[in-house]
């Protein structure tokens, strides 16, 4: 089965990121296919480098990323709802004139367009948030 999932809370405001990554990691142990997951809304926090786990919990954001490197995950962050948020990738920084970029490797900045895709190539679209 294929499934996709989008993520709507930000990592730590809610339990709704970590049972995401759950069900993500639970899914593709069970030998489905994850085609995408899109972090929409608060979700988008999930992808800021800014944000400092205490050594003492559990690094969702890292969590993410190799999860995504070793299942060749596709994970997008919405471009409007991130620009709002103060998340963006090096090439959004130099069409806005920014001095840095924040967006952790292995996320990508992409249009709403992807989620809807998402929906129409999967089986299943799971929301958490």
């Amino acid at each position: 089965m294929v499934f996709s999932l989008a993520v709507y809370s930000a990592p730590y405001s809610s339990q709704a990121s970590y049972t995401a990554y759950q069900f993500a990691t639970a899914l593709l142990n069970q030998g489905h296919h994850l085609h995408r997951v899109f972090f929409y809304q608060d979700g988008v926090h999930n992808a800021s480098n800014l944000t400092i786990q205490p050594q003492d919990e559990f690094d969702l954001q890292r969590a993410w990323q190799e999860l995504a490197k070793n299942h060749n995950l596709d994970i997008v962050v919405c471009i409007a709802a991130a620009l709002k948020r103060g998340i963006i990738d090096e090439r959004e920084a130099q069409r806005y004139n920014k001095a840095s970029h924040n967006l952790v490797n292995g996320f990508s900045i992409s249009g709403l367009g992807q989620l809807i895709e998402a929906a129409a190539i999967s089986d299943r679209l799971i929301n958490f948030g």
